[in-house]
């Protein structure tokens, strides 16, 4: 029953912070610049995440031949850079790692 009560007092308060964003922000008038930066935020943070489990295993940096999953973001970079196909990305992304694991691994 704990359990129970925890998962939703976390889903109350992330959807409490959530709306209270909405809320805030559908009554206040942001800067111009204010605005124009947070639309830089989404690509920022996911960009970190990405990055930091491409280039980073046991806490060091990794750049090596044999990082399967740094050459399989490559290679997705790379299709998602000429075809701007997000579902191909993933694809060619997924199946070029599995590949590499299992080959170079």
């Amino acid at each position: 029953m704990n359990l129970w009560m925890v998962m939703l007092a976390g889903g109350l308060l992330t959807f409490l912070t959530r709306l209270s964003f909405i809320w805030l922000f559908d009554r206040l008038t942001l800067p111009r610049l204010f605005r124009r930066a947070l639309r830089f935020v989404p690509p920022a943070v996911l960009s970190v995440i990405i990055f930091q489990e491409l280039l980073i295993r046991d806490g060091s940096l990794f750049l090596s031949i044999s990082n399967a999953r740094l050459l399989a973001g490559i290679l997705a970079m790379g299709v998602a850079w000429r075809t701007r196909n997000t579902l191909l990305t993933i694809i060619v992304g997924m199946a070029a790692l599995l590949f590499l694991q299992i080959f170079i691994s």
